[in-house]
């Protein structure tokens, strides 16, 4: 055999990964770029990017490295983390994810490469396991409506204070009340929520909370130490006031004690990750809030609600506030539009696979032990500052420094409060001999515990340790859900049979336009479950998270190469949050300047639709910028503008290449006007999938850009969330970056927080490091090269059939296509939902509908889809534009035809009737490729209106369900 003529370099392996995250391979990219009539990547890029923007070189990056060479890198740079016992506490606990939960959704691509189910009829799976988590949560909290995840316990408690500011009409105050035992990282949140809201905090003991006008307030249960009180008296005293009130709830403890929904409680909330999630040095976690029945329709968040289908059969679907900020902008009550819903979905697993005996059982178990560990350390004279508790004990008067030396000796972190007192909190993964040790820790008592003695004796006394108002008498978690699936096969059986009727990656390519959807590649996902990464405390000593903070550190530098900024703080923990971070850090770098009365946000009239609602939380006025016929920013009005706001412009917000899917010209322009004014600009960095390697928003007049993550840098969307949204800054901005109480900065500034942990969620963090490092600086280029190359192939294609709506002045488009459906619509009412529901029949996701324009579908391909996914999704629209043709030419019915009926499912299939002109193969199989392997959707088209107005969000009688 001869040796291969190519050279070493050629033949290394280092590269491999790039072939294998972008789809075409090198004949391909030619196939395409054949067809767009372009001689190489190179002149289309020239054509696409305006060449006064464009990166000279390559990105200052290492790599590309093999996936070999950066498990091994990674796993020498986490192994420097130290897993030690954490008796931390303070909303994050060890915790066990059962395996067959671990194995079939956190690390299968069916559930964690699914998009955010706004299409139902393909996405009834993981809307019922969110059902599942909204009816854990109503039936532990008692109230009558949850959400379906939050992004933590702190950023709901700052969404519960301002419900109760915009749905108390009664209180006249703007104060809102805070209970002293509120955990730190809490408070810190509702700081920075309520200095930008005209909200004044009152901190004070619980106890006190009547003693104030309030039009809101916040209690802890159990509280920051540990203790239990009686809510009863709390709530009715704050509603005599004429103060709503939210209470922050153990989800865990609600298995023992009175739910806050039966003390009078208007809102509760919290966190999930005691349901099998890891700590995850501080996330994801999928917190919670729920309510009152009277608030359900301004619950924030999304809702998953129950309606029906063309049939009549039950249906699920995400009820109203689904899109709210595309269609309120900055008069929405809230900035968030995305969720946990993995995580949701596997605490929700977690509570069917246990049910409330198993619940009970766990939540029962950590009460003992700390029982015993109070117990054991009462003839040693060591007691806590409270005597009532569920999980977590606080002790006055011991000393600091000897007592960690022993907890360090045996490595266990404790939790050591300002005040000088320590806590522990005990959880689902501590043993007796775990107790055994803290009470020869806390005591200096060296000799051996006879914890079953112990035991024994604190059966014998039977003493509670929970008040008798407090503990829980109702039942909970009796849906059949909960009680069905106790074996692990029956299990694995039901977490099979909603994963086969969820559309994902695993299927098909998911062509959304503005919510890219790439490899999310398995290697970029195998350090989620190393125990050096998971079962790491937020709150860990620094000395034992080095490996964590080198990878941020890394990764910080990174991005910040890719950007062109000079530091990036990874805090944020969504999109929208670091739209909300990066716009505070904007107004408090002004303020310091004395330019604290610029208050005015220019926002263009494309843009995504959280761009002005968290303008307008950040106590923004918003001032559109007109768009031309192109769908370019009009500069005329936007000179204009700047002119008549000159003194009061804080920022613009811009989204490049813009939402109409174009590297827009004059980008630097804009930049400079609004910067001519004194004001700063802030580039949404949803689209940097065309720049990377390209263009640096930070060189072509960017202050300050948020980066999705869980877009660009391969986090998978997971049905819905997890996401992070980092922020980029120039040097000037720097100083005013979120802080955090227990992020170890030498000056921390309270009130500027923005999510519960200092590095938002920091498990994920390992995947957008990983694919940055196999990617390397040659490998980020071409993907951007390659998703550009993507889209006009797209919009070559498809522009006889469908009109491409925007292109730039060189007649290209960027990373995604906006092709408009109105034509179609205005000759035989067919619109952009009949397409969208059809091309479930061909087996795909539809693309984005009616954003940014009404009546249009923008598509976004992605560098990691193949030449033949592309021709697959080209050769469905394309075949049912030729559907569409014969409605037009009346030879089927306006409404009776594919369209209207479709999606169609097996259901249709095997009826007795058939009331339709066109037959059942061409409605079920109407392609080879389908027939070759087909996704049924699950139900037929739902129905939005019955839903909405029939607003039902907890779990039908399982009879309704399936099989």
């Amino acid at each position: 055999m001869a040796f291969d003529a190519r050279s070493l370099t050629d033949l290394n392996h280092r590269d491999a990964f790039i072939g294998r995250h972008i789809g075409p391979d090198t004949r391909a990219i030619a196939t395409m770029l054949d067809t767009l009539g372009e001689s190489s990547i190179a002149s289309l890029i020239d054509r696409t990017i305006p060449s006064d923007i464009r990166l000279k070189g390559e990105l200052p990056l290492a790599g590309p490295r093999s996936e070999q060479e950066t498990l091994e890198q990674l796993r020498a740079m986490m192994s420097q983390n130290r897993v030690a016992r954490s008796h931390i506490g303070a909303g994050y606990y060890d915790t066990i994810m059962p395996a067959v939960i671990a194995r079939n959704v956190l690390e299968n691509p069916g559930w964690y490469t699914a998009y955010t189910p706004y299409q139902p009829e393909i996405a009834q799976g993981r809307l019922e396991g969110l059902l599942n988590f909204q009816q854990m949560v109503m039936d532990l909290t008692g109230m009558s409506v949850a959400n379906a995840s939050l992004l933590d316990e702190a950023t709901a408690a700052a969404e519960a204070m301002t419900l109760c500011r915009r749905a108390n009409r009664k209180a006249k105050s703007r104060r809102f009340f805070v209970a002293r035992d509120v955990f730190p990282q809490t408070l810190d949140v509702l700081r920075t929520r309520a200095g930008w809201q005209d909200i004044e905090l009152i901190v004070d003991d619980a106890e006190r909370v009547g003693d104030y006008q309030v039009f809101g307030a916040l209690l802890q249960y159990p509280g920051d130490d540990g203790r239990i009180i009686d809510l009863h008296p709390l709530i009715d005293s704050a509603r005599h006031n004429g103060a709503m009130v939210a209470v922050a709830a153990d989800l865990l403890g609600l298995t023992l004690l009175t739910p806050p929904g039966e003390m009078g409680a208007d809102i509760v909330l919290g966190s999930a990750q005691r349901f099998g999630i890891p700590m995850g040095f501080g996330g994801p976690h999928a917190a919670y809030l729920a309510v009152s029945n009277n608030l359900k329709r301004s619950i924030p968040g999304r809702v998953i609600g129950v309606s029906r289908d063309r049939h009549g059969e039950v249906a699920l679907r995400m009820a109203m506030q689904t899109r709210e900020q595309h269609i309120r902008r900055e008069k929405a009550t809230s900035n968030i539009c995305t969720a946990q819903a993995l995580l949701a979905n596997l605490a929700g697993f977690y509570a069917v696979y246990h049910g409330a005996e198993g619940l009970f059982t766990i939540a029962s178990r950590i009460h003992r032990l700390t029982t015993l560990l109070t117990e054991g350390l009462a003839p040693l004279g060591v007691r806590p500052d409270n005597e009532w508790f569920f999980d977590t004990l606080t002790f006055s008067g011991l000393d600091h420094n000897t007592i960690e030396s022993r907890a360090v000796a045996d490595n266990r972190n404790l939790r050591y409060h300002d005040d000088g007192r320590i806590g522990i909190s005990l959880d689902e993964t501590t043993t007796a001999e775990d107790v055994a040790a803290l009470i020869r820790i806390l005591s200096g008592h060296d000799s051996e515990i006879d914890i079953a003695a112990l035991d024994r004796r604190v059966i014998e006394t039977g003493e509670a340790h929970i008040p008798l108002p407090c503990q829980r008498q109702s039942n909970y978690l009796t849906h059949p859900v909960f009680q069905r699936y106790r074996s692990e096969t029956e299990m694995l059986r039901y977490l099979k049979r909603l994963e086969n009727r969820d559309l994902s990656l695993t299927h098909a390519m998911i062509p959304l336009g503005s919510c890219t959807m790439k490899l999310n590649a398995t290697t970029e996902m195998a350090p989620l479950s190393w125990p050096e990464c998971a079962r790491i405390h937020p709150f860990a000593p620094r000395d034992q998270v080095e490996g964590y903070h080198r990878l941020i550190e890394d990764l910080i530098a990174q991005l910040a190469s890719i950007t062109g900024y000079d530091t990036v703080s990874m805090q944020p923990n969504s999109g929208a949050q670091g739209e909300y971070a990066g716009l505070v850090a904007i107004r408090r770098y002004q303020q310091s300047q004395g330019e604290g009365h610029r208050d005015i946000c220019l926002i263009p009239g494309s843009a995504h639709g959280t761009n002005p609602a968290s303008a307008a939380m950040a106590q923004m006025k918003v001032v559109v910028v007109e768009c031309d016929i192109r769908g370019n920013i009009d500069m005329d009005d936007l000179r204009r503008k700047a002119a008549e706001y000159s003194d009061r412009i804080s920022a613009i917000m811009l989204t490049y290449p813009s939402t109409h899917g174009v590297f827009e010209a004059d980008i630097q322009e804009a930049c400079r006007i609004v910067h001519e004014q004194g004001g700063q600009v802030y580039i949404d960095g949803a689209n940097m999938n065309a720049q990377t390697g390209l263009c640096r928003p930070g060189d072509y007049g960017g202050d300050v850009s948020h980066l999705n993550l869980h877009k660009t840098f391969c986090i998978p969307h997971g049905g819905g969330g997890p996401g992070m949204g980092p922020i980029g800054v120039k040097a000037h901005l720097a100083p005013y970056l979120p802080g955090h109480v227990y992020g170890g900065q030498k000056q921390f500034t309270p009130g500027t927080a923005v999510s519960a942990a200092a590095y938002g969620s920091a498990l994920i963090l390992p995947i957008s490091w990983a694919y940055i490092t196999m990617m390397g600086a040659r490998g980020l280029r071409e993907a951007s090269e390659v998703a550009i190359l993507g889209a006009n192939y797209i919009a070559e294609r498809l522009q006889d059939y469908y009109p491409v709506l925007y292109r730039g002045d060189k007649g290209t488009v960027a990373h995604e296509c906006i092709i408009d459906i109105r034509p179609i619509k205005n000759a035989c009412s067919i619109d952009e939902e009949d397409i969208a529901k059809r091309l479930m029949d061909y087996g795909f996701h539809a693309p984005t509908m009616s954003f940014p324009v009404a009546g249009t579908m923008m598509v976004e391909p992605t560098e990691s889809e193949s030449l033949l996914e592309l021709d697959r999704f080209c050769d469905a629209m394309i075949a049912i534009r030729e559907e569409i043709r014969r409605i037009e030419n009346e030879e089927w019915p306006r409404d009776n035809n594919p369209l209207v009926n479709a999606p169609h499912t097996q259901r249709d299939l095997y009826s007795e009737e058939w009331p339709h002109t066109y037959s059942r193969e061409l409605a079920a199989f109407p392609s080879n490729a389908v027939k070759q392997a087909k996704f049924w959707p699950s139900v037929n088209r739902v129905d939005n209106v019955h839903g909405d107005r029939n607003l039902i969000c907890s779990c039908p009688s399982i009879d309704e369900y399936r099989d």
